[in-house]
């Protein structure tokens, strides 16, 4: 048996592992020397590129077409080019209801989105984080306003949200998704 030094596969012949594809053995194979057997029949032809005699069958048509130089062109006079004749003078009015821009402002925002947020993969509902803590995506961006919980200082092992990208983690601990320091209350 043959064994591999790479990845340890064994196989019983071969000059290259079967698995990892890593060489062997570096010598060349052995020349055996080859004696034909006297009662095989040998091939008739001479070789792959021997020329084989053909000959054009006398009634059978070459192409279905003749060459275009030989088909007489017909004028097709029902035919539409696509072509018209010029418009002219048209007479052009804008429309008299039609609203060409923007609804006037009253004055009020809206507001952006706070508060917990849904994870859109698995619906979870969370406060705090930027990453979800049932299946790990990516939270929305879109929140402005920290609830209660995270506005107050940490005590120093308690976990909280870190301030640079809202992750749960422990404070006086570095964040384990920015590697920010968490603060911790003294």
């Amino acid at each position: 048996m043959i064994i591999c030094p790479m990845c340890e596969h064994q196989q019983a012949q071969g000059t290259e592992c079967e698995v990892c594809g890593k060489k062997l053995f570096t010598t060349a194979p052995v020349a055996v020397a080859v004696a034909r057997l006297p009662d095989l029949e040998q091939t008739q032809l001479a070789g792959g590129r021997a020329p084989v005699q053909t000959a054009a069958i006398p009634d059978l048509e070459l192409t279905a077409q003749q060459p275009v130089q030989y088909v007489a062109a017909q004028p097709m006079p029902e035919m539409d080019t696509g072509r018209s004749a010029a418009a002219g003078n048209v007479m052009v009015a804008p429309i008299q209801d039609m609203d060409t821009g923007r609804a006037l402002s009253d004055g009020m925002k809206t507001a952006a989105p706070t508060g917990p947020v849904v994870c859109r993969y698995c619906r979870n509902v969370q406060d705090i984080g930027a990453v979800c803590d049932r299946c790990g995506m990516r939270l929305p961006k879109a929140r402005l306003a920290q609830p209660e919980a995270a506005t107050r200082a940490a005590r120093s092992g308690e976990r909280t949200a870190c301030p640079k990208c809202h992750t749960p983690g422990y404070a006086g601990r570095a964040c384990v998704t920015c590697s920010t320091l968490i603060p911790a209350a003294e």
